[in-house]
């Protein structure tokens, strides 16, 4: 298990090496992790297609995202509820800001286009696997991780050329605090969560540890457990998503950590946004700073609790 870690490890490694400084390689970067989130996806979609009893298994599927889902948001609204009593953030009324999502639909409508591609996926696998049988199952699940391999490089790019230096992030005590707290209380409901998913305990944390980057957490999960608990990875870490797009307005102005907190990973880009929109630029830095240490932090530590 330490080797398949250190395998997967190392192109994310490799690429926080590369330092880019032409915008145009940096916008070619961005457009092929892009490509590489929609193939992999698409992929799980064709792995789901070839699980025995698949509308059992579907269903099965979503109860276990459910139960994932319920007991690491109890805990984190627990956790960054006592948080946001600790730390005053400041919070400016909300205002129009450009390139805002104009309402909580237009929000969602990237996260659930990822679901539209999973679908489409199975659809595929079913169609496909009529044709090609058992070793169609077999290509996509290979394909998938060499795809993954790409996509960890290019991941390490994405946040070597941020334009986050490490001492602006750890200076950050606001950020470090709610990414903190979001961690650990994110991994103590994945804990809770174990025995009732009939998970070893360091698999519950695993599911866990995605702190909302769906789009990574369903891949590696799914890598190294199978498709069907990396399909309950992916929609409990989008649930969240989902989530924090209704969460952010309604709380923010009284509870700004646990508004920016929640998003997790996606503080830092899908959420953003809507944090600016409603909670000010004064939340900003706070935001990518939070979602910037998890997004650093959630591969290595998934892929270190399934060494395990």
């Amino acid at each position: 298990m330490l080797t398949g870690l250190l395998i997967v490890l190392l192109p994310l490694i490799l690429g926080y090496l590369v330092r880019i400084r032409h915008d145009g390689v940096m916008a070619w970067i961005n457009r092929g992790v892009n490509a590489s989130i929609y193939a992999i996806l698409l992929l799980m979609g064709v792995s789901l297609a070839g699980l025995d009893d698949l509308g059992g298994q579907f269903a099965r599927l979503g109860s276990q995202a459910l139960i994932l889902l319920a007991m690491t948001s109890a805990c984190n609204l627990v956790a960054l509820g006592w948080l946001s009593h600790r730390l005053r953030l400041p919070v400016e009324p909300a205002r129009s800001v450009a390139g805002a999502p104009t309402s909580k639909l237009a929000a969602m409508a990237g996260s659930l286009s990822l679901v539209g591609v999973v679908m489409g996926g199975m659809l595929l696998g079913l169609a496909a696997g009529q044709v090609l049988g058992e070793p169609l199952f077999g290509w996509a699940e290979r394909l998938s991780e060499w795809v993954l391999y790409a996509l960890l490089v290019l991941i390490g790019c994405q946040l070597r050329n941020s334009g986050m230096p490490l001492k602006q992030i750890l200076l950050n005590r606001f950020g470090l605090a709610i990414a903190s707290t979001l961690a650990a209380s994110s991994l103590i409901g994945g804990l809770a969560a174990a025995p009732l998913l009939d998970l070893r305990w360091n698999e519950g944390l695993a599911m866990a540890a995605g702190f909302g980057w769906y789009s990574l957490s369903g891949i590696l999960i799914g890598d190294e457990l199978g498709p069907l608990l990396g399909g309950v990875a992916f929609f409990n870490d989008l649930g969240r998503e989902l989530l924090a797009f209704v969460l952010i307005p309604l709380v923010i102005h009284r509870h700004a950590a646990l508004a920016i907190g929640y998003g997790g990973a996606t503080s830092m880009d899908f959420t953003l946004p809507v944090i600016q929109q409603h909670g000010g630029v004064s939340c900003v830095p706070v935001a990518v700073v939070s979602g910037f240490i998890l997004s650093l932090l959630s591969p290595p530590l998934i892929l270190f609790l399934l060494s395990l």
